[in-house]
């Protein structure tokens, strides 16, 4: 019994040694993990993912702490220097946001990217009967119909004429195709952006379109002449067929299409003999009276 005592007392013993000396151990370990880390610093992370081309507002932002030794250059501690850029690389969830991954709002984020090599972009003023009542939004496509007076004196008429067919809207208003339809500015201090959401402005007073150059050319002609002439027509986003070149409308083409119709449209009722007229039998198989069938 004395060394089964002895020996257990032993085990107990080495047990509870190993265990301070595991404990130590980290300890040990623990301090200098975190003297070699140091102090921590508050990061900006991207709070969800973030595309590409994309204006950053504040709640896509969060706050992270992190080891000073893992910090990386340029990065931002207050998410009030984040809000109104635009990202220019997309960003993961968790993401730390640097400066060199922002753009500011300018010429890289504005609409001159969006306009396609070898065109224009132009801007046409609009209203709620000349653009489908404020309904055409950054992307859709619409066709652009022209009315102009043609001649000189009493050969003067007026002529509406398909101008433009199946054009693509880059921006109505300040609301950009393939951005956020939001708008960001500062108050008077400069630090606080106050934002504005786009979606479903009608306040905008004009569209800009994507354009050939010589189509851009007659715009501007227009433009200049008779800038209240001008109507467009919204397109479905499928429907990318070309009409070919239709023939103008006038007063009398108008005139004579619905004289057409007209004509199509009313019934042919038989003409009836009158009971008047000579020979003219009445119902009842008498003659009218004073048609010379007197005695």
């Amino acid at each position: 019994m004395g060394n089964e005592s002895k020996n257990l007392w032993i085990s107990i013993f080495a047990g509870a040694f190993a265990a301070f000396m595991i404990y130590s151990y980290a300890q040990e370990q623990r301090k200098a993990i975190k003297e070699q880390l140091g102090a921590r610093k508050v990061v900006v992370v991207a709070k969800e993912d973030i595309p590409e081309m994309t204006t950053i507002y504040d709640s896509m932002l969060e706050t992270k702490s992190v080891p000073v030794d893992f910090v990386p250059d340029g990065f931002y501690s207050n998410m009030q220097d984040i809000v109104g850029n635009v990202s220019a690389v997309p960003f993961k969830k968790g993401q730390p946001v640097l400066k060199n991954h922002l753009y500011s709002p300018g010429a890289d984020t504005g609409i001159a990217l969006q306009v396609a090599p070898s065109k224009r972009g132009i801007a046409i003023p609009v209203d709620e009967v000349r653009g489908v009542a404020k309904l055409i939004r950054p992307g859709d496509r619409i066709d652009i119909f022209v009315a102009l007076d043609i001649g000189k004196g009493a050969n003067m008429r007026r002529e509406s004429f398909l101008l433009m067919q199946n054009v693509v809207v880059l921006a109505t208003g300040v609301s950009v195709q393939n951005n956020i339809p939001r708008l960001i500015e500062y108050d008077s201090t400069g630090k606080n952006a106050i934002q504005t959401s786009l979606t479903g402005d009608t306040k905008y007073g004009t569209i800009t379109i994507e354009a050939e150059i010589k189509e851009a050319q007659d715009l501007v002609y227009i433009l200049s002449t008779s800038p209240g002439n001008i109507y467009m027509t919204l397109r479905n986003p499928t429907d990318g067929t070309l009409k070919a070149r239709l023939p103008s409308s006038t007063a009398d083409s108008i005139l004579a299409r619905a004289t057409e119709g007209n004509a199509a449209a009313a019934p042919v009722v038989p003409q009836q003999p009158s009971p008047f007229s000579s020979g003219g039998i009445l119902p009842g198989g008498n003659r009218p009276s004073g048609s010379g069938g007197g005695r």
